[in-house]
Parts: structure tokens; C-alpha cells; sequence
């Protein structure tokens, strides 16, 4: 592996992601609990597939699907968008289109956000709650923040506030010395502005800690962002998979958020993002994706800020030269919206769905992990939901080793902690994660997770009853009477 290489990048490398290799000895077929991809059986393919016919009988829908498309995307999309989240998050006001901005998903969405709102020198550093999500980190180091990524820690509300307000004072002292007072490689245009500090986290039902940030939290982060400078970017791509924690629930889907979102929280907070005084492209910018909710391979997302921000991001040069990212695939998936049939889908099938997946494995973990001594986050919460469950193992067990003997014992794929570090900021105990795993309940069928878990406990059970035979204290056999007689 090259130097450069950080911890995961390197263990991308070792499970070759995205096709994990399964153990060469285990006879055991292998269950994947590494992968963070929705299960095929959950695409709705005919969906697609009918929404795709619609728009091709239609002149109207066809040929503007097939251009370019807007800067800012279909229109019919983001009004669909729009209407959604208005009838999901219930803020006071309607979410109007002029917030949306289409994007090519949530990857490509974050990359266009740091190139239409960071300076390389003038943007003193991006601020990531940790552990983060792992593929996020190339993505600001291709911006030029490789040396630039600060880890910030959870705690029981999702994210240490304290730790935060400290660590961006002292970055603020060193900018000031250091009279870095404005953009030195991106020039000055009206649809952008150059943030001092940028923080990323993932609010809802966090991937990888599975974590959701309270509200006080959220309410705290807004308020910090517009005392320093500082857009907050949250990936908020499984708010819509939420449902009871209960193992029998009364109901299996919900149809509203529990919480509003940090860029809603900016909207209305002490006189929302566009008070006097405020330039109007307010602190928060939110992430939203198809990927977990109809399909990853289409690719489309949206981008969801102020009116001011949503066409920044809209400006962004690749966008402008090709108009908007992913256009037809747009148009299938407003297809799908405008008449309710992908709401229906994920209140009717992807929520019961995953929820029972996660209430089979939070079963198994605990019947067999729990009284290993393994920890789980956040256990009293009200609505849980995403992909993930965080799993903290026994300190004497290292998430590494748990995992490479997982593979090659049980022909099982987890995460291990590491993967999930912010490179180059581990000091403190609690960014570091090498005593901690994540699973997956998305990707495998149903009828296996279950068993996943079982081979792991089998794994922790046999590495804790060796630690604890190397502990004990040698013993030599007492010698018979008949063999004192050769002394």
C-alpha cells in the first residue's frame, strides 16, 4: 500500500470495495454486513420503470428530459421536491422551489458546495463530526482541505459543542494572526461568498455511529455557525427511513420528522437565515438523496439552502456548461412524485421493510452481543432509523482485529472503527475508534442478519476467552510420589 495512503483508503484497498472478497478457508457463505447499499429486492424497479414510459409518451416531458436542463434542474422536480419536504418536515412556511437546487446526488452536491462557498486559504478549516462517513473525506481533500480536516466529537446529543466553540476559537486566533482576511484563489462573484469555517455532519440517524443530534444540539450548531463564519453541511439522506424503535410497534411507517433539520432550524432561528443585517445566503446547507430511497444508480439528489445559496450552487461551472446534473433521471423520478406512488413507496415498503430489519438484528445483538459487554448508542430514542447500528466493543478488543478474524473465521464483512476516523486528527480519545465496528442491515437479505450477528458474537466470544486464558497465571503439575523417587 503507497505511504500516502490514509487508514481508509487502506482498508478499502483490504476489502476491495466494492466487492468484498469473503474468507478462503470458511465453508461458510459469506454475509456481507459492510456494505451500505439498499437490498435489490427494495428497488422499486416497476416504479421506475413506469415513471420512465410516462415521461417518453409525452412530447412535453420527453424532449426537455433529453436536453440539458436548467441550471437549477427540472423544474417539475423541484417542485415535487418541495412539496415533500413541506408535508415531511412541516416547517411553518412551505419549502418553496427557489430553495432547491438539483444536484447530481450527495457526493457531487458536497463537492459543489465547497467549490462555489470555500477558499483553500481563506476557509480555516472544515470541522467533521466524528466518526464520519468515510468517502466524504476524499472529497474535501480533492478542495484542498487535506491538511484542513479537523475531527469533532459526539457525545450523547450527537455532537461535543463545547470541544467545537474551543478548537474554532483557536483557529480563528491563528487566521487573525496570520491576517487571513480574504480569498486568495477564488475571485469575488455575486451568487457566492467564501465561508471562514465549514462543518459536515450527518444529523439524522448518522452513518457510520447510527447517532441522531438533538435538537437543542442543532439548535446550538446554527447559532455557532453565524458567530464564526461557518456553512454547515449536513447529508440528511436517510431522514425518510424513520420508524418506531419498538419491538412491536403499534405503526410501521411515519410520515412526518420528528425533527426539523439544521438547514429548517437556520430558516427560523432568531430571525432565520435572511434577518437584518444577514447577507441572505444564511449557514446551513442540506443534502438530500435518491439514492437511499428509490436508487442509487440514478444518481440525483437535491440541494436545499436559502433562496440565495440554492442559485450559488446553482452556478457552479460544470453546471452551467452542461446544465443540470442528472436531467433525465430527474424527470423520471418528478414522474414519481407527482403523483404520491414514490411517497407511497417508502411509508409502505421501505420503512416497514428496514425496520424490520433493524428490529431482527437489534434482537440478535442483543440476545448475543449485549452480554458480551458489546455498547450500543442513543437506546432510548423515540424514532430510529437509517442503515447502521454502531456497535462498541469490549475495551480490550480492537475493531481491526474483530473484523480481519470475522472474515477469515466466519466468513463475515464488517466495518471495523478505523474506516471512520478523520485522517490525521485521532488524538483525542474520542475521534479515535479502534475499539469500535459498524453493521449493516440494508444490504443483506433479512433472513440473514440475524445469523451475521451470531458469527460475530462466536468471533468476540472466542478472542475474550483467549485473552483471559493468556491472563492466567501458569500452573505446573504437581509430580507423583513415585516420580519424587527419581529426584
Amino acid at each position: 500500500m503507497g505511504g500516502g495512503d490514509t487508514i481508509a483508503d487502506q482498508i478499502l484497498k483490504t476489502f476491495a470495495l466494492p466487492d468484498v472478497v469473503g474468507s478462503k478457508t470458511s465453508p461458510k457463505k459469506l454475509i456481507n454486513l459492510l456494505r451500505g447499499w439498499p437490498n435489490v429486492s427494495l428497488l422499486p424497479t416497476e416504479l421506475l420503470d413506469k415513471a420512465t414510459h410516462d415521461v417518453f409518451k409525452k412530447k412535453s416531458l420527453a424532449y426537455p428530459a433529453m436536453c440539458y436542463g436548467p441550471d437549477s434542474g427540472d423544474p417539475r422536480l423541484r417542485k415535487n421536491v418541495a412539496q415533500w419536504l413541506t408535508s415531511f418536515y412541516q416547517p411553518p412556511d412551505p419549502v418553496s422551489e427557489e430553495r432547491i437546487c438539483i444536484s447530481g446526488g450527495a457526493s457531487q452536491n458536497l463537492a459543489c458546495l465547497l467549490q462555489d462557498f470555500t477558499d483553500p486559504v481563506y476557509t480555516r478549516n472544515v470541522w467533521i463530526v466524528a466518526p464520519a462517513y468515510m468517502l466524504a473525506f476524499r472529497i474535501f481533500e480533492d478542495a484542498g482541505f487535506h491538511k484542513k480536516l479537523r475531527a469533532v466529537p459526539e457525545d450523547d446529543e450527537g455532537i461535543d459543542m463545547e470541544f467545537l466553540r474551543s478548537q474554532i476559537r483557536k483557529s480563528e486566533d491563528k487566521a487573525i494572526s496570520e491576517n487571513n482576511n480574504e480569498a486568495q484563489f477564488k475571485p469575488p462573484r455575486p451568487a457566492q461568498k467564501y465561508y471562514k469555517h465549514v462543518i459536515y455532519a450527518v444529523p439524522g440517524f448518522s452513518n457510520p455511529s447510527s447517532k441522531t443530534m438533538s435538537l437543542r444540539r442543532r439548535e446550538e450548531l446554527v447559532r455557532l455557525a453565524r458567530e464564526f463564519g461557518a456553512l454547515i453541511i449536513t447529508d440528511d439522506v436517510y431522514d425518510f427511513l424513520a420508524w418506531s424503535p419498538s419491538l412491536t410497534p403499534h405503526t410501521l411507517s411515519i410520515e412526518r420528522a420528528g425533527l426539523p433539520r439544521i438547514v429548517d432550524i437556520d430558516r427560523y432561528l432568531d430571525g432565520g437565515a435572511e434577518r437584518q443585517g444577514a447577507d441572505g445566503f444564511g449557514n446551513a446547507a442540506s443534502n438530500g438523496s435518491f439514492s437511499k430511497i428509490f436508487g442509487p444508480g440514478l444518481r440525483t439528489g437535491w440541494c436545499e439552502g436559502t433562496p440565495k445559496l440554492a442559485y450559488g450552487v446553482s452556478q457552479t461551472g460544470s453546471s452551467r456548461s452542461g446544465g443540470s446534473p442528472s436531467q433525465l433521471a430527474a424527470c423520471f423520478v418528478a414522474e414519481a412524485l407527482e403523483n404520491g406512488e414514490l411517497q407511497r413507496y417508502v411509508y409502505d415498503t421501505l420503512q416497514p421493510a428496514y425496520g424490520n430489519r433493524w428490529r431482527r438484528m437489534v434482537q440478535a445483538i442483543e440476545k448475543h452481543l449485549i452480554p458480551l459487554g458489546v455498547r450500543t448508542p442513543q437506546t432510548d430514542r423515540e424514532v430510529v432509523g437509517g442503515y447502521f447500528i454502531w456497535l462498541t466493543l469490549p475495551k480490550s478488543l480492537k475493531g481491526a482485529a474483530v473484523a480481519q478474524r470475522a472474515k477469515e473465521e466466519e466468513n463475515l464483512a464488517v466495518a471495523q472503527g478505523e474506516m471512520f476516523e478523520v485522517p490525521g486528527d485521532t488524538e483525542h480519545d474520542a475521534t479515535s475508534f479502534s475499539n469500535d465496528i459498524r453493521v449493516c442491515f440494508a444490504w443483506e437479505d433479512e433472513d440473514v442478519l440475524a445469523e451475521g450477528i451470531e458469527r460475530l458474537a462466536v468471533v468476540l466470544s472466542r478472542m475474550l476467552a483467549e485473552q483471559a486464558d493468556a491472563k492466567k497465571p501458569a500452573r505446573f503439575a504437581t509430580p507423583s510420589e513415585d516420580a519424587k523417587d527419581l529426584w
